[in-house]
């Protein structure tokens, strides 16, 4: 008994289907999106990388960790290299992380557990940037975003 058989287009074609389904993100675009790593953001403290200017507008994405969210419905997060059990700008004790982007989703998220890593897909956006409605600073954000657990 042999049920239908699968060439090799079709397999391919049902592979990248399967990688590109984050939400917000279809076909070439997910397809094209360069990978940025917290070790690209910057040149030194607070000067961001050449590379990484270059990629300014374009599809990128970037794995890491979602922080504890800063409220409980938000279409924002941040993502860091390193997991971190608790909001990273909710403890005075706590130092600031140097390496975070602001992810900037189009829906309210569905915060992920902390220790749980995830891929970012979004078009990358640089410079100085205060929210005017948490007060939150950036120098990097991924904007119109979707992620995915890994």
């Amino acid at each position: 008994m042999s049920g239908p058989r699968i060439d090799r287009r079709r397999f391919l074609a049902g592979s990248v289907a399967g990688i590109v389904s984050i939400p917000g993100w279809t076909g070439a675009a997910a397809a094209t999106a360069a990978p940025v790593r917290f070790d690209d953001l910057y040149e030194r403290e607070a000067v961001l990388a050449e590379p990484l200017k270059a990629l300014a507008g374009k599809p990128v994405e970037m794995i890491g960790y979602m922080a504890p969210p800063l409220k409980a419905e938000s279409n924002f997060f941040v993502l860091t290299r390193t997991p971190m059990a608790v909001c990273p700008f909710c403890e005075t004790e706590m130092q600031w992380p140097d390496d975070i982007v602001l992810v900037l989703t189009g829906d309210t998220i569905n915060a992920v557990p902390y220790n749980r890593r995830i891929r970012v897909r979004g078009t990358l956006d640089l410079g100085f940037e205060k929210d005017p409605d948490t007060g939150f600073v950036s120098l990097v954000r991924i904007e119109n975003a979707g992620f995915e657990r890994l």
